[in-house]
């Protein structure tokens, strides 16, 4: 399928924020389950290869137009007292998940350990965050909402920082920008449903079915 917002002219070159709004439809595919993670990984690596509209055309031609979110509900996400806004895994780990407040600047640190960020069901100080992660033979996993807006700006020195979240939000939802790097170490950012998000989709496509039977 062809994207109906790809303009004619398929030699203009595109920029990074067209190649991310394609890359936020491959994942809204892949969080309804029309691409494995393999065939999600393969088409996000061409998104970040592509020059033109033309690059783009391809990728994205089987799958359906994405629906249209509704914009987040700012009340249930922002605000609230951070408890933290340094984590430290020194030769250890840490963990934060669940229900909590994200800090409007929060540094994340493993050195010789790991650690994992979990803000899908976290609340936001502000609409913008920002975490510095460092991970220097260590490991550091931050698992970011499905409609965020993400920007990685992080680098790896003999080491990896994953860019392939970055990309478009909803309106209303939380913008987070990710940088820091890591030396002989790892930062995965990864965007992920919650599990909430994860039922209802589950939900409306065994109701789709159940009218496609009836």
């Amino acid at each position: 399928m062809a994207m109906t917002n790809l303009p004619e002219r398929r030699d203009m070159r595109i920029s990074d924020a067209e190649r991310d709004q394609v890359a936020a439809v491959l994942r809204e595919a892949a969080g309804e389950g029309r691409l494995d993670f393999e065939e999600l990984d393969e088409r996000l690596t061409a998104v970040y290869a592509a020059k033109t509209f033309g690059d783009l055309e391809p990728i994205t031609r089987d799958l359906p137009e994405p629906a249209a979110r509704p914009a987040a509900a700012q009340g249930d996400r922002f605000g609230g007292t951070p408890g933290s806004r340094t984590f430290l895994g020194i030769m250890s780990g840490f963990q934060r998940k669940g229900a909590w407040v994200v800090p409007e600047e929060l540094t994340a640190v493993a050195f010789w350990g790991g650690g994992q960020l979990d803000l899908r069901e976290a609340r936001f100080e502000t609409r913008q965050v920002t975490i510095r992660a460092f991970a220097v033979m260590g490991g550091m996993e931050i698992i970011v909402p499905e409609d965020a807006e993400v920007h990685v700006n992080g680098i790896g020195i003999m080491g990896g920082f994953d860019h392939r979240a970055s990309g478009v939000g909803s309106p209303g939802a939380p913008k987070i920008i990710i940088t820091g790097f890591a030396f002989w170490g790892g930062v995965g950012v990864t965007r992920k449903a919650s599990d909430a998000e994860r039922r209802r989709k589950l939900e409306e496509r065994q109701d789709g079915q159940r009218s496609i039977e009836d």
